[in-house]
């Protein structure tokens, strides 16, 4: 099984990078895991809809909007991630995961296994820096994402 992991955010937003410093640690994580692509997204393209021809699952890494507490982490898995990224709010960027899921399923490309890690920023601002409040939620998210990529390689059931 192929899978691609998107870390999404702009690092000069400050809370807004917080997708990237979790991909980051997630893959440095040892031992590596096969036939996984970590992919560095920025704040997304529809350039990156060719990558999903040929991938079976898809972890998405992202600062979301999600009504908690700064460094508050939300885990979604199939459906119920799709109808989050409906929301116009959950995502912090113009252009979304949203966009990327619906043109995904559009062209037939969209992958059955499906999963998101979302972290609740504290601001979105000019700023290199993540906000105090996140460092401590970053090695959690990428244990979330560790286990969901495990657990998919295993052939666990479900998104």
């Amino acid at each position: 099984m192929r899978t691609l992991v998107l870390g999404v955010g702009n690092p000069l937003m400050s809370d807004d990078g917080v997708g990237l410093r979790v991909l980051e640690a997630l893959s440095g994580q040892q031992p590596a895991l096969e036939d996984v692509d970590y992919v560095d997204a920025g704040t997304l393209s529809l350039l990156l809809l060719p990558r999903f021809e040929h991938c079976d699952a898809l972890l998405v890494l992202d600062a979301a909007q999600l009504g908690g507490t700064p460094g508050d982490l939300r885990v979604l898995h199939g459906a119920d991630m799709d109808a989050f990224f409906r929301n116009a709010r959950g995502s912090v960027h113009e252009v979304g995961i949203r966009d990327l899921l619906d043109a995904a399923r559009l062209m037939g490309s969209l992958p059955s296994r499906r999963a998101f890690v979302g972290v609740q920023p504290q601001r979105v601002a000019i700023g290199s820096s993540l906000s105090p409040s996140l460092y401590g939620s970053i090695a959690p998210a990428a244990a979330h994402a560790r286990a969901i990529l495990e657990g998919w390689q295993a052939g666990a059931p479900g998104n």
